[in-house]
């Protein structure tokens, strides 16, 4: 099902997550193989684990090959009380520990959804290497998550030799939910290699261009209550020591955080495009005005409009608006708006996710940058 679901989204490459859990690795090794990636029908899977360290950090590794995750799972049994039982172990190591068992299995790492206010790097140190210690340099990505998009990351100078991946994780593989963020690279091959070299930017390969939420989508993108949600600013949070009026816990929200560390204002000049976008079927009912992507008239025009371009991909990024001209035309103007970013923002936080508007029909556009414009 994640296969035929990643082929109607114009995914190539999934990552198959949970690959040190041995009910899933035996599931995996079912697939066939192509070199160092596993393929069924016309999509690769990459093994990929999130990992939790000993102070709660999720650090997200790609794995060469299945027989590599089998040597990462029998190094982290010992010290896990729970590999045999979650997706997403628990191992009594620190950062450092994952990052030295990670650059001996030759796979890649680097914090998972790194600014996210529970298990997140930057939720519980102030920079890479007091996370990373000694391995810092091995590191070679950041995983972004929904909650931070290039212009939060970036203001972090740290973070500038990094790749950014904007590869949410995906708990189903229906249309809202896989590949509701994801990566585009410009590679030679789908192999584990030219993915490597990718990231590490390398013989001509590189990322082109990131797609991912809005940051204020995100259910920790300001400071709020998660007991009723209210937000505050950081200096109303800090003067309450952090306690909300109903007696619930003010989160620091990912904004806030950003600007505790910010210490520039620029960006690399390696740095690809960002496109803030939605899954097309969560387009779909906003503009026709449903409550859910599920809907009988969502999903037959998603399948429609699927059928004609090919790919979930060539509809929100590459096509040209005028050629969707064969469906409801409150959904061509969404997605225009989402491709040129006209869109109403009104920010999570405490644990609720945020909420978008479409601009009404007698809007025009604002002249902010679009896709078309990098």
């Amino acid at each position: 099902m994640i296969a035929g679901e990643a082929r109607k989204k114009g995914v190539h490459l999934v990552g198959s997550g949970d690959c040190l859990h041995p009910e899933w690795r035996r599931e995996l090794k079912r697939l066939d193989c192509e070199g160092d990636l596993l393929v069924l029908g016309d999509t690769y899977f990459i093994p990929t684990v999130e990992v939790e360290d000993i102070n709660r950090v999720h650090h997200l590794l790609l794995v060469p090959s299945l027989s590599k995750a089998d040597e990462l799972y029998e190094h982290f049994e010992a010290y896990s009380p729970n590999i045999d039982d979650d997706g997403r172990p628990s191992v009594n190591f620190t950062g450092e520990e994952i990052a030295e068992v990670a650059r001996d299995s030759e796979s890649l790492i680097g914090p998972a959804h790194v600014f996210t206010p529970w298990t997140a790097m930057y939720a519980y140190h102030d920079s890479l290497s007091e996370c990373y210690s000694d391995l810092t340099g091995y590191i070679s990505f950041v995983e972004l998550g929904l909650s931070a998009d290039t212009a939060y990351a970036d203001r972090i100078s740290e973070l500038h030799r990094l790749t950014f991946l904007t590869n949410s994780d995906a708990h189903s593989p229906w249309p809202n939910k896989l590949a509701r963020e994801f990566t585009r690279f410009e590679v030679e091959a789908i192999s584990f290699e030219d993915v490597k070299k990718a990231i590490l930017r390398e013989g001509g390969r590189c990322p082109t261009l990131n797609i991912g939420f809005f940051p204020e989508e995100g259910k920790y993108n300001e400071s709020a209550c998660i007991r009723c949600f209210k937000h505050y600013t950081l200096r109303e949070a800090m003067e309450m020591n952090w306690r909300c009026g109903c007696g619930g816990r003010i989160k620091k929200g990912v904004r806030d955080r950003v600007e505790e560390l910010a210490d520039t204002t620029t960006h690399p000049d390696n740095r690809p495009p960002y496109l803030h976008v939605l899954p097309l079927s969560e387009i779909i009912a906003m503009a026709l005005g449903h409550s859910s992507p599920n809907t009988k008239t969502v999903q037959t025009t998603w399948n429609k409009l699927i059928k004609a371009f090919g790919s979930e991909v060539k509809v929100l990024v590459d096509a040209k608006i005028e050629s969707i001209d064969f469906v409801d035309e409150r959904i061509v103007e969404a997605i225009k708006a989402f491709r040129e970013n006209r869109v109403t923002l009104r920010p999570g936080g405490g644990g609720k996710y945020g909420q978008i508007e479409l601009p009404t029909t007698t809007e025009k556009s604002t002249g902010q940058a679009s896709l078309s414009d990098f």
